[in-house]
């Protein structure tokens, strides 16, 4: 397994204004007895960022997951290309640990879920059993206190690269 360099996704750090902070508004004058109407605006805000950052995942070509940071790491989200890609439908992949499902080799999983997010190239399985060398693109997304509550794994298909590269290394 090979670590390069951090390249692709930064680091997800939420800052001021996102839906956090429209979470805890809403929260704050509901317990201040506001009626609906005048929290209305800013769940509708809160509904519409949540559905146009899905859509916006699920319209990418990488497949792309969602882990939770706690426990064994559980899938929360995947996309529409991580299905296609790994063969797991949504249903079969969430709650599973990433590295469980996809056959990783330990240590290289383990090198997924360290600080500061990074890409790694590593042997991952399809659910029909076929080997894919993939490069991940991990980033951290931070809860309002700073501690790293999930991490995103955008994939990248790198088997015929490696078949190629390895073709070209052999003697003739």
């Amino acid at each position: 397994c090979h670590v390069s360099p951090q390249i692709g996704l930064r680091a997800l750090a939420l800052p001021p204004g996102t839906w956090q902070n429209i979470l805890m508004t809403v929260a704050e004058k509901l317990r201040l007895g506001a009626t609906r109407p005048e929290v209305a605006p800013a769940l509708f805000r809160l509904l519409a960022e949540a559905a146009l950052s899905r859509a916006a995942l699920d319209a990418c070509g990488l497949p792309v997951a969602v882990a939770d940071a706690a426990g064994s790491r559980p899938l929360s989200y995947v996309n529409q290309a991580f299905e296609a890609f790994f063969g797991y439908r949504a249903a079969e992949a969430l709650g599973r640990p990433v590295q469980v499902l996809l056959a990783m080799d330990p240590p290289c999983a383990e090198q997924l879920f360290r600080e500061p997010a990074q890409t790694v190239l590593l042997r991952a399985q399809r659910k029909d059993c076929a080997l894919a060398q993939v490069e991940v693109s991990v980033g951290v997304v931070r809860g309002s206190d700073g501690r790293v509550t999930h991490w995103v794994l955008a994939f990248c298909d790198r088997t015929e690269l490696e078949q190629l590269r390895a073709r070209l290394a052999k003697p003739r």
